[in-house]
């Protein structure tokens, strides 16, 4: 593994210390006030000066997130509250908006995007004939099983790991499981995610996925750039007010006390492997993030814009779905149905980009891939293309 600038095997790393805990590791911690109170929270340092937390009681999520103490992921001002002071259906379906935090929050299972009420004859139980879905569905705010973490050498390479499981499910309605790992190699800064999302149940269940990947300050500040292979831009909740606020999608301004927020949605090219990777850098640290996803299995993208004064964050939204919704995806034959044992995976990379070297590199492989708009504020082509593979 290489730590501190060189290059060591497991013997050297063992003769250097006691436990390899002094360099890099995982642990097991439970918070223990305020609203945080009694989760279960993972620390991963991976001894570069990268540490994260994977929150265990919250969909195994990542919350904080910062390298050499400078923080990357977002944290709001209703910060890492317990799953037990969550209400998903409460103020109208925007309770999600009371526990929004962290550098991942995963929305779904069976629902993503604005509240919506469905008809739900899959489920075949006449007293529930429809479902009412708030904001981002559930899944966020479940704890999950936690079903091991720690250390797994090969050779001379160590990999940090945890694994668990997370059931969203009710009676006459969906149950849908969702199986996660994270992983990261000692000595790297990258954080590998795989999901897959499984119907336990034995009815044909609805299935939209969306990862909200947030970002914070001194990654986001005026000057930072949103790199992405941007092939058109499809859509912006704000498209009639488009210029007012004076922020274009590429460059984030710094905080402002009245502003609304921005989100638009991009149709992103992947490159040759199939992959998209959008990042958003500063270069005046320098520090970045970039996220890798593959096209077939998340092919559309939000950008979100959330620049006001004390609640300052910048998202990367890859989604199984177009912005528009539930209806939309439902109307157009779209939406993913999982029978009993069906299940979807999917793949996402977090790289932390640490250096001037590191950004110009993720910024040229984004633009062979795509060049993006010059323009700042692009008019949206309204243009939604047809979502291959679904029933």
């Amino acid at each position: 593994m290489r730590l501190y600038g060189q290059e060591l095997t497991r013997r050297e790393v063992a003769a250097l210390s006691g436990d390899l805990s002094q360099f890099a590791g995982v642990r097991l911690v439970t918070l223990a006030d305020g609203a945080e109170a009694g989760q279960r929270v993972l620390e991963f340092r991976s001894g570069t000066g990268l540490r994260f937390t994977l929150m265990v009681d919250r969909c195994l999520d990542i919350g904080s997130c910062d390298y050499n103490g400078m923080a990357i992921g977002w944290t709001s001002a209703p910060g890492f509250r317990a799953p037990a002071l969550h209400d998903p259906e409460g103020e109208d379906g925007l309770g999600f908006m009371r526990s929004f935090s962290g550098l991942l929050m995963t929305c779904g299972l069976d629902h993503i995007l604005g509240s919506h009420t469905a008809d739900v004859p899959e489920y075949n139980y006449p007293g529930r004939p429809t479902a009412t879905y708030g904001i981002h569905g559930r899944v966020s705010m479940l704890p999950a099983r936690l079903t091991g973490y720690g250390e797994r050498w090969e050779g001379d390479r160590c990999f940090l790991w945890a694994e668990g499981t997370v059931r969203q499910s009710a009676v006459f309605a969906e149950d849908l499981e969702l199986i996660r790992r994270i992983e990261i190699e000692v000595g790297t800064n990258d954080i590998q995610l795989s999901d897959e999302v499984r119907n336990r149940g034995f009815n044909r269940t609805p299935h939209m996925l969306c990862y909200h990947i947030n970002l914070g300050y001194p990654v986001l500040a005026e000057g930072a750039r949103y790199l992405a292979p941007i092939e058109d831009v499809v859509w912006a909740a704000h498209a009639d007010t488009y210029t007012d606020q004076g922020v274009g999608y590429a460059r984030p301004s710094g905080p402002a006390d009245t502003f609304r927020e921005q989100v638009w949605q991009h149709e992103m090219k992947a490159d040759t492997a199939g992959d998209v990777a959008i990042a958003l850098v500063n270069d005046a640290l320098p520090l970045g993030l970039e996220v890798k996803t593959r096209k077939s299995e998340l092919p559309c993208t939000y950008e979100w814009q959330h620049l006001q004064s004390g609640g300052y964050a910048f998202g990367i939204e890859p989604s199984t779905h177009h912005v528009l919704g539930n209806q939309f995806a439902r109307d157009r034959g779209e939406m993913i149905w999982l029978g009993h044992g069906d299940s979807r995976c999917y793949t996402v990379r977090f790289r932390v980009l640490t250096n001037a070297d590191e950004i110009a590199e993720s910024e040229a492989a984004i633009k062979a891939t795509q060049q993006q708009p010059i323009d700042p504020f692009p008019t949206p082509s309204g243009h939604f293309r047809t979502i291959p593979g679904r029933e």
